[in-house]
């Protein structure tokens, strides 16, 4: 299979911004195995704003844009360090591919994107996607910026044709109601339709150090229906979850793809 997964920063860092080594090792290892297996893996990472709040000590993510750029530009470094350094031990080589949304909205950058990301693929790579936090203005309600790498993963699925998209995240899925506050929500294990009612079920943005949300998850999921691409939400604390999704077993919230 084709498969982008989506990593977001609750995953990868401690609530300090530090990296949660245990759980980005296993992580990694599962992924190498899964590309031993045969997939084909584009990872969608998080975490660089994240792991600069943690490198530099600042006591919590900026609030400014100059802040968050600077963060970004020296979690990035880490961010890409770490993946490079854990993979490299399975004998897998790592891509390192920033993007802005002019980067896949206009026709011939989006197209030199794909054969880039269809030809590291040929040579067995592992590309690791992350906006450019660095430069884009993200967050702050600008067109020419993604803002945050739900969207960004499901626009990559569409782009290279995957057949799964995974993100995740710090929940196990889509609920009937928030369970970190009503203690009857019900995990919702298939949706195969993105009504008002289901968008109705998402709540705020993540967790301190990132941007995302149900809100975004489901905003990416609307993309890859309509692409016929199916989209799963799991819980990233348990990366070997993983194994059972490609197995067909139910995990997470599997949002089903359009019939194309």
């Amino acid at each position: 299979m084709r498969i982008v997964v989506k990593v977001g920063t609750s995953t990868l860092a401690h609530a300090g911004g530090r990296l949660n080594i245990r759980r980005v090792e296993l992580l990694c290892k599962v992924l190498s195995d899964l590309k031993n297996a045969g997939n084909e893996l584009i990872l969608v990472s998080s975490g660089a704003i994240g792991m600069g709040v943690g490198k530099l000590g600042l006591p919590g993510r900026p609030s400014d844009m100059p802040g968050k750029q600077a963060a970004a530009a020296v979690g990035q470094c880490e961010l890409m360090y770490t993946y490079d350094k854990l993979f490299a031990e399975y004998r897998h080589t790592v891509a390192q591919i920033l993007l802005t949304a002019e980067d896949v909205k206009d026709p011939r950058r989006s197209r030199h994107v794909h054969d880039t990301l269809e030809q590291l693929l040929a040579y067995r790579a592992l590309p690791v996607i992350n906006e450019n936090d660095a430069v884009a203005t993200d967050e702050i309600g600008i067109e020419t910026t993604i803002g945050e790498n739900d969207s960004l993963s499901a626009i990559v699925a569409c782009l290279v044709h995957a057949d799964l998209l995974i993100l995740l995240s710090d929940i196990d899925g889509l609920y009937t109601a928030d369970p970190h506050k009503d203690a009857g929500a019900t995990l919702i294990p298939v949706v195969d339709r993105i009504t008002p009612e289901i968008l109705a079920l998402a709540g705020g943005s993540g967790s301190a150090l990132g941007s995302g949300g149900m809100a975004t998850k489901l905003r990416a999921a609307q993309i890859t229906r309509e692409a016929g691409i199916d989209m799963v939400i799991a819980n990233g604390q348990q990366p070997e979850l993983l194994y059972n999704l490609l197995e067909g077993k139910p995990i997470g919230t599997r949002f089903l793809g359009r019939s194309v």
